[in-house]
């Protein structure tokens, strides 16, 4: 995972366990096309801000920066850890999934994180358009 910190999270992360935990801890959601340009967001009552997503956007254009000037390949995902969240962003078949978390995920295990990677790969809009938690921007 490449991690870009923009500085020190202020509390640990609980562990991420089941579905209806892990979407607990989504405040937002923004969906990028492989170009990196956004698509869609999804913002919660409790963090109406979408200022998060520049950063990701950020993250995504200097990932293919870098990933075309150092030819490298096999990207899955990114963790930006900020003041008091985090956004990881996932790459999936189709598109750039990032999703801005309450607290940063720690994972005991490689695969636990890979557990959680394939949990977003498979995630679908739908959820989020039928959840009452999210509100599409």
């Amino acid at each position: 995972m490449t991690t870009a910190k923009a500085s020190v999270p202020a509390q640990p992360a609980p562990s991420l366990s089941t579905q209806d935990a892990q979407l607990e801890n989504i405040i937002g959601v923004a969906i990028f096309d492989f170009s990196g340009l956004p698509r869609e967001y999804f913002i919660t009552a409790d963090n109406e801000s979408t200022s998060w997503v520049q950063l990701v956007f950020q993250a995504l254009g200097l990932k293919s920066l870098l990933m075309a000037s150092l030819k490298l390949e096999g990207f899955s995902h990114i963790s930006i850890d900020l003041d008091q969240q985090s956004a990881i962003v996932v790459r999936t078949k189709e598109e750039y999934v990032a999703l801005l978390l309450r607290h940063p995920p720690t994972f005991a295990t490689a695969q636990e994180s890979d557990r959680f990677s394939h949990w977003v790969r498979q995630f679908e809009r739908h959820l989020l358009r039928e959840h009452k938690r999210f509100i599409a921007a």
